[in-house]
């Protein structure tokens, strides 16, 4: 992978060109000891880690100034949101130390500063007052379906901030579905933006909420139940 490849992703500066090149070396070494992500080959971490993650970029508003990943794994999308928007304070979340480890290489090694790692499961963080509706902007890759996903993630935004939810095809009826969930939190859907990736066939999309109440404090429900009995 070389800067000229990742510069064709998104307008970006050369030194944060050079940041993702370094984020890819370190991905393909640590993968080598323990198994980070399936995707390892240069053209499938672009399009399918890179080029995905830089997607959220237009949904996060511009006054945002806290920004939690929900589900982080090997730093998908928070490091690279990081990257590009280097004055967002980022909170990188997951309940497995060994990603988190390689998280914190990964912003060490960039030089990246105001990011941290947080180790803790969501339904558990999210009655930790240090977390509870404290970010601007909470974001989660391919964490669980919309309902489920929604009491994870909306008792972390701040009244008046946004939750964004990485989706596949099927995001539109996801959030139909999710919809008596999204407003018992608080929410409000205020969109489902299309992505398309280049060189992949495959439709993803962003799933938008505004915050508009706060969560009641019995969310998110403890011992799997949002996985069990979604609302």
């Amino acid at each position: 992978m070389n800067i000229s490849q990742v510069m064709a992703l998104a307008p970006m500066t050369p030194a944060q060109a050079a940041q993702f090149v370094r984020y890819y070396e370190l991905l393909a070494e640590w993968n080598a000891k323990f198994n980070l992500t399936a995707i390892t080959d240069e053209a499938g971490v672009l399009a399918r880690h890179f080029a995905d993650s830089l997607s959220v970029l237009p949904a996060v508003p511009a006054s945002a100034k806290t920004l939690l990943d929900v589900g982080t794994g090997a730093g998908f999308p928070g490091i690279p949101i990081k990257i590009m928007r280097p004055e967002l304070d980022v909170t990188l979340m997951d309940s497995t130390q060994k990603k988190l480890g390689f998280c914190d290489e990964v912003t060490c090694a960039l030089g990246l500063a105001g990011i941290r790692t947080a180790h803790a499961r969501a339904e558990e963080a999210a009655h930790d007052a240090r977390h509870r509706e404290r970010y601007d902007a909470v974001v989660a890759r391919a964490v669980a379906a919309m309902p489920t996903l929604a009491e994870y993630l909306l008792p972390f935004v701040k009244v008046g901030g946004v939750c964004i939810a990485m989706k596949g095809s099927d995001a539109k009826e996801e959030a139909a579905q999710a919809g008596a969930a999204i407003s018992t939190l608080g929410g409000k859907l205020a969109r489902v933006d299309e992505v398309t990736l280049a060189n992949l066939p495959d439709k993803r999309a962003l799933i938008v909420i505004d915050k508009i109440a706060p969560s009641p404090p019995i969310y998110p429900r403890q011992g799997g139940r949002p996985r069990s009995n979604p609302l």
